[in-house]
């Protein structure tokens, strides 16, 4: 089994590779940009990619879209630092076989590569355990719309958003626009109001899994 790391901290992916030093990996390559990881994933066409989500020059989440697009066949397990759930919707909506917080114990990343090895799907105990959780009028969001009204519960403004997702302004306005219609809100304080109340574990389907 070959196996891609794409995380931007040397001591995760050391990590990893000792963890997998349990599994009969036959090769562990590794990446910490967007830009290696797409370039390794063409050149040794791994059975599983470990995904973080926060990384050096551009997001996780479109590395995983990339990747689809590029494989529908691919096999991704994203491993990040974010708890909220909302990550972890969209994670599934991209394509992701398995979600696992960087707090869960190690097993849980083992079982999730194992799982996503037989292209069955795994999301970390405490993640699931608060699935059930989720507010209905989320459920309808798209991964796009739900990486937004996250990003809003941070604190950002709309130009902060459009500069990180590295699109326009007007293309997160209008996607702004949408959630609100969607949940039923008409202001953006309320939209913010409500993504900050929603987090902790409850930005989530809990079908995703």
């Amino acid at each position: 089994m070959k196996v891609l790391i794409v995380d931007d901290h040397v001591v995760v992916r050391e990590g990893v590779r000792r963890l997998l030093a349990s599994l009969p990996a036959s090769a562990v390559f590794d990446a910490e940009t967007p830009f290696e990881a797409l370039d390794a994933f063409r050149r040794h066409r791994p059975d599983i990619v470990v995904l973080d989500i926060n990384l050096k020059g551009g997001s996780g989440l479109d590395v995983l879209r990339r990747l689809r697009a590029d494989d529908p066949q691919a096999r991704v397990v994203v491993f990040s630092m974010y708890s909220d759930l909302v990550y972890a919707t969209s994670a599934q909506r991209a394509g992701a076989l398995g979600y696992v917080s960087k707090s869960a114990p190690s097993e849980e990343l083992l079982v999730a590569i194992r799982r996503a090895a037989r292209g069955e799907t795994y999301v970390d105990s405490e993640t699931r355990q608060d699935m059930a959780e989720a507010p209905a009028a989320t459920r309808n969001l798209s991964a796009r719309e739900l990486e937004i009204l996250h990003m809003l519960g941070d604190g950002r403004s709309l130009s902060e958003i459009a500069e990180g997702l590295g699109v326009a302004y007007k293309t997160v306005a209008n996607t702004s626009t949408r959630i609100k219609e969607k949940l039923g809100v008409e202001r953006t304080a309320d939209l913010v109001r409500f993504a900050i109340e929603t987090r902790g574990g409850r930005l989530i389907d809990p079908g995703a899994f």
